[in-house]
C-alpha cells in the first residue's frame, strides 16, 4: 500500500491499493474512510479505477457540482430524522417492481 500525505493538511492520507486487497479488507477500508477520513484509490493492474471516501465528503462534492442535489440531500436527511425512511426490504421490493415494468 502506497500512502500519500498532503503537506497542506497533515491529517489527509491517500492510500493506493489493489482492488483485490480492498475486497479482502473491505470492512477495515470502509471503517477507516468513515472514521479517519482517509481516502483509498483502488487500482487494477496499477491503474486507478475507483475510490472510497467518507460519504459526507462525497455529498459535499456532489453539492458543489449540482446545487439542486444539495436541496435533495437536505430533504432526504429531514425525512430520515422524521422517521420517514423505508427499510431496505421495502426499497428492494420497489426496485424489483420498477424493473419488472415494461419499458415504453
Amino acid at each position: 500500500m502506497r500512502e500519500i500525505s498532503l503537506t497542506s493538511h497533515p491529517k489527509v492520507v491517500i492510500h493506493r491499493i489493489p482492488i483485490t486487497r480492498a475486497r479482502i479488507n473491505l470492512g477495515q477500508v470502509v471503517r477507516r474512510a468513515h472514521l479517519n477520513k482517509e481516502y483509498f484509490i483502488l487500482e487494477k493492474d496499477g491503474i486507478p479505477v475507483a475510490a472510497i471516501m467518507n460519504v459526507e465528503e462525497l455529498e459535499d462534492y456532489l453539492e458543489l457540482k449540482d446545487p439542486a442535489l444539495k436541496r435533495h440531500i437536505q430533504k432526504s436527511y429531514r425525512e430520515y430524522h422524521r422517521g420517514k425512511a423505508r427499510g431496505a426490504g421495502k426499497f428492494l421490493e420497489e426496485l424489483r417492481s420498477n424493473f419488472a415494468k415494461p419499458v415504453k
